[in-house]
């Protein structure tokens, strides 16, 4: 599956954005998926996933309580909101997605198919 990330940008401290995760081609459903983030210099690092058909989610824990990760079955996308942002959030972000588990884990291993990023901004 092909995955098509979007939606970041330049936002100051404290505001909001949405990530949004989409394919062209087909379903994503029976895929577990996530949302991982890199830095410059750092490696990639997972920030939250998703179970299919979305009854269970976890978070790394620097978002949680501001991150919230969720899914339109129907329309096959994979959203991000991402709220009281702060600097340190500054990353290129990927969405990811794998079959062989209905829940993927927190290694970016774990996942087969990859969004190509979007970057987002928290300026101070």
């Amino acid at each position: 599956v092909q995955l098509q990330a979007y939606g970041g940008g330049l936002v100051q401290a404290g505001g909001s954005l949405r990530l949004s995760c989409g394919t062209s081609e087909g379903t994503l459903s029976y895929y577990g998926m996530a949302w991982f983030r890199q830095a410059i210099g750092q490696e990639r690092e997972f920030v939250a996933a998703i179970s299919w058909p979305g009854t269970k989610s976890r978070y790394t824990n620097s978002v949680k309580g501001r991150f919230i990760i969720s899914r339109d079955n129907v329309k096959h996308t994979l959203y991000l909101q991402m709220n009281g942002l702060k600097p340190e959030d500054t990353a290129v972000y990927f969405c990811a997605a794998d079959r062989s588990s209905s829940f993927g884990g927190t290694s970016p291993g774990e996942y087969r198919f990859w969004g190509q990023g979007t970057q987002v901004t928290v300026s101070s």
